[in-house]
């Protein structure tokens, strides 16, 4: 872990300082008042990667601002420590999405982050608590019906954060010069009046080695799960959102809030569903702009 400043949190995370003890300044972003949500008995994100400029910050805190759950698991990667050691970045709408989460904590939801890879230095603190958020290596979660489902980020089973760390650095620059040409081809398409398109999504799908890597990481951690004796596993890492069932196993990816912009979520029943947000944002738009136009017509 890196030199502490002042005493205070781990240097990479003094921007977090002014939201330890919530509620320190006004959000940026106003959360707004009296609002709509969906209400889902759990939602999973992960790979949100706060501090760097790949992070989408506006989707996210549009997601946070229109649902809510009784328990929220923040699995790994939400900020980048990788990133904020070599270069400060940290704009207003970071803030607002921790200011969020801690806000959650405060109305009663269950917060639990599972640090990954990227914000490993948090995972020293795994069995503590700060601010009403549970910082936990694992964890297991019982669903509506029954299912135990083992809950963690997924680096564990990377093949190569295991053997080669180093090549796991140099893939993660690589994967940040991508990011950048995504967010031109997005700025692009705003100015053009088109959605959000992921530029990096579609690459990696199109790769066949990345498609390799994917399924066999996904097989990878099926086997541990069934090895666990739980009916499945939810994780992060890998920035691909997924369901899938591996002999009788179910098999959970979260996605990421970089390139997909995807949220896990369980319903009350149980059930099992992938948010994939800016479509969620276009259905709301839509269904906005339609009722706009009906009551115009009924005046």
């Amino acid at each position: 872990m890196s030199t502490k400043r002042g005493g205070g949190l781990p240097e990479e995370l003094a921007d977090l300082a002014n939201v330890a003890s919530f509620p320190p300044v006004r959000s940026a972003i106003p959360e707004p008042e009296g609002g709509e949500r969906r209400r889902y008995r759990t939602i999973w994100i992960s790979d949100v990667h706060l501090g760097t400029k790949g992070c989408n910050a506006q989707l996210l805190i549009d997601f946070l601002d229109h649902t809510d759950s009784e328990t929220m698991y923040l699995v790994g990667d939400i900020i980048d420590g990788w990133r904020l050691k070599k270069k400060h970045y940290w704009p207003a709408e970071h803030n607002d999405i921790v200011w969020r989460i801690l806000k959650r904590a405060k109305r009663g939801t269950r917060i639990v982050y599972i640090p990954g890879n990227h914000d490993e230095m948090l995972r020293p603190f795994s069995g503590m608590d700060f601010g009403g958020v549970e910082i936990r290596r694992a964890a297991f979660h019982e669903t509506a019906d029954g299912r135990r489902l083992m809950v963690l980020h997924g680096d564990e089973f990377d093949a190569v954060m295991l053997a080669h760390r180093w090549l796991a650095v140099v893939g993660d620059a690589l994967y940040h010069l991508l990011m950048g040409m995504n967010r031109w081809v997005n700025a692009a398409r705003t100015a053009m009046g088109l959605p959000y398109w992921s530029l990096s999504k579609t690459a990696k799908h199109k790769v066949k080695n990345a498609v390799e890597f994917i399924s066999k990481y996904e097989e990878v951690v099926a086997r541990a799960a069934a090895e666990r004796g739980v009916d499945g596993v939810v994780c992060g890492h890998i920035h691909t959102a997924e369901i899938r069932a591996f002999d009788g196993i179910e098999y959970y990816n979260d996605g990421d809030w970089v390139e997909g912009c995807n949220a896990l979520v369980e319903h009350f029943d149980g059930r099992m569903e992938l948010l994939h947000w800016p479509e969620e944002m276009a259905k709301r738009a839509r269904f906005e702009a339609a009722a706009a136009v009906a009551g115009k017509v009924a005046a």
